[in-house]
């Protein structure tokens, strides 16, 4: 009876009564102030309002119920369908709502629907895998910066695909520790080419200098990544650089060198289509003529396989410690017994020069860290 009374009050009312009532009708529905019969009425008292000709009625109602779980769910997502001021209070806060409904207000909302959503105390990963796909650059900012969404893997790849080009984008995702292996390295290229593509670095050191700088500077960086991984992300490292045209006999060189071992074998293993099995085999006990004969199934030309051969070997000579002593004797070796040869074909020659490179860059490497330990020793 208090109910139907309401709704025939609610048809003359004027504009701030109705929203006092309605306000005071959702808190008492929430605090659960009514008995089973009451609460069907309510249902169907703010179901009425729902159709009400002001919208300040509405966004009274919707401040009431926003932040409930028992409110029914056609009730929210009626407000959610409501004007922008109305639908947001719901959408940034209903528990009600669930993954299938914010999804779906995700790809038929606006920009700001989005924000919302990824502004949630809570985004499952369903919810957050759908920003991601569709979001603009603010709608993904807001979502990495919340701790509060649960992204995937696979949500983090598809951010860096298409939205790696943005530098504040990037810098969220590169502090991420579950940012996939072959996604840090597209970003690592996307710094790369905003660098060579910078005017003013171009005009101080040149074109083709840079492109230079750049690309070495890539490979490091790559090298890094591939001595940091779980082995289960090698794979996906490996194919990522195979597929972007990384996977050169250059940087396989530099990967064997510096003793990135596990790395290496996965690569082999891509490029050769040999099992992992057999080849670890061959790099471990192999003789050096089944060591040449996988290194040129997997793309290797006959003078290049000879150099990866005995880089093989070298490593085994002077164990797998992997310290900075093993890496220089390991280059040294190879460099020498390149340098060493009679008619040493473009290809020798061209990983030569590498090894050299690297070895001169071991060198300052190790000089930086003498001067650091001797500055540390001295205070």
């Amino acid at each position: 009876m208090i109910i139907q009374a309401f709704l025939r009050w609610v048809e003359t009312a004027r504009t701030g009564e109705r929203m006092r009532a309605a306000n005071a009708l959702g808190r008492a529905y929430v605090d659960a102030q009514m008995n089973g019969l009451d609460r069907r009425a309510a249902e169907m008292a703010m179901t009425f309002l729902l159709d009400d000709p002001s919208p300040k009625v509405r966004q009274a109602l919707a401040e009431a119920l926003s932040g409930s779980s028992s409110v029914p769910r056609a009730i929210i997502l009626g407000l959610a369908g409501d004007q922008p001021e109305i639908a947001y209070l719901v959408i940034s806060r209903s528990p009600v709502l669930t993954d299938d409904d914010l999804v779906d207000l995700a790809a038929r909302g606006t920009l700001e629907t989005r924000a919302l959503i990824a502004a949630r105390a809570f985004v499952s990963r369903a919810v957050a895998a759908a920003i991601a796909e569709i979001g603009g650059e603010e709608e993904v900012l807001i979502l990495l910066e919340n701790a509060g969404a649960q992204l995937s893997r696979r949500s983090l790849k598809r951010i860096a695909d298409r939205l790696g080009s943005s530098a504040t984008v990037r810098d969220l995702l590169l502090d991420r520790t579950d940012l996939p292996s072959e996604a840090r390295h597209a970003l690592v290229e996307e710094v790369g080419a905003a660098l060579s593509a910078f005017g003013l670095v171009q005009r101080a050191i040149g074109t083709s200098r840079v492109e230079r700088i750049t690309r070495e500077a890539c490979d490091v960086a790559a090298i890094g990544m591939a001595g940091a991984v779980s082995v289960d992300e090698l794979p996906g490292l490996v194919a990522h650089l195979r597929d972007t045209g990384r996977l050169t006999p250059a940087f396989l060189l530099h990967s064997l060198v510096t003793g990135r071992a596990e790395f290496f074998s996965a690569a082999i293993v891509d490029l050769s289509g040999v099992t992992e099995k057999r080849v670890r085999s061959i790099l471990s006990g192999g003789r050096i003529h089944s060591i040449r004969a996988l290194f040129e199934s997997a793309g290797l030309g006959r003078d290049v396989s000879e150099a990866f051969a005995e880089a093989v070997l070298l490593w085994r000579k002077g164990g797998t410690s992997g310290t900075d002593d093993c890496r220089a004797s390991v280059c040294a070796a190879l460099l020498a017994s390149l340098r060493n040869q009679k008619t040493p074909s473009p290809a020798c020659n061209a990983m030569a020069e590498i090894l050299e490179r690297l070895a001169f860059a071991e060198q300052r490497q190790s000089a930086r860290d003498y001067a650091q330990l001797a500055a540390r020793q001295a205070a």
